[in-house]
């Protein structure tokens, strides 16, 4: 998946998927579940309380498209959301320290099924969130999606809690943690818009390099 080019952070800036129309298309306890027509996906996937629902909220200009779950870690569903040219799928959170043993089950089951079936799939958008050290979770998700082979680009949420240099620190430490490329790391911000347009034109060029 290509790399955001860097740009300053700008809060007039905003996203180019936003001008776009998107529809909600559904919830889905299925990995395999048919989508039609069939298009390309971009999946988002991070722990419970990364960020997910605000980041894609931003990316696509609206503000309660995706919604955050009351019981974080107990939804074991597939949010789907069509834009022209691909779906944006919204991946359940992991890491839900409350989740019980057969939740966790689920979800594994529901995302290495996603992951690991659907021929449909061409990127992955992973977030992480920047306060924090990749926990076990983390890297096991990691595995998985090294194991899958799909396009990864790992999306550092919440930047505008630390210092500009210290955000620049913990990329490069995540970077290193996690034995990922630099061109892999990618800092926003959905309160400031740091990194948004970036990040909405890079997923445009994925798909357009598919097509």
């Amino acid at each position: 998946m290509p790399r955001p080019t860097p740009g300053q952070p700008s809060r007039r800036r905003s996203s180019p998927l936003a001008s776009l129309h998107v529809e909600f298309v559904g919830s889905y306890p299925d990995p395999r579940v048919r989508l039609d027509p069939p298009l390309p996906e971009i999946a988002f996937i991070g722990r419970s309380n990364v960020g997910k629902s605000s980041l894609i909220n931003s990316l696509l200009g609206r503000r309660q498209l995706a919604r955050v779950s009351g019981t974080p870690g107990k939804t074991t569903l597939i949010n789907v959301f069509r834009l022209p040219s691909f779906y944006l799928v919204d991946l359940p959170g992991y890491g839900w320290a409350k989740a019980s043993k057969s939740d966790r089950a689920a979800y594994r089951s529901l995302v290495r099924g996603y992951l690991q079936q659907r021929q449909t799939v061409h990127g992955v958008v992973w977030l992480l969130d920047i306060r924090h050290d990749p926990s076990a979770d983390d890297e096991e998700m990691l595995a998985l999606l090294g194991d899958t082979g799909h396009p990864v680009l790992a999306v550092v949420t919440k930047a505008d809690k630390l210092p500009q240099a210290a955000r620049q620190h913990q990329a490069r430490k995540l970077s290193e943690i996690l034995s990922l490329d630099a061109e892999q790391i990618h800092l926003v911000s959905s309160k400031t818009g740091l990194g948004i347009a970036d990040l909405g034109a890079s997923l445009l060029a994925a798909i357009d390099h598919t097509e």
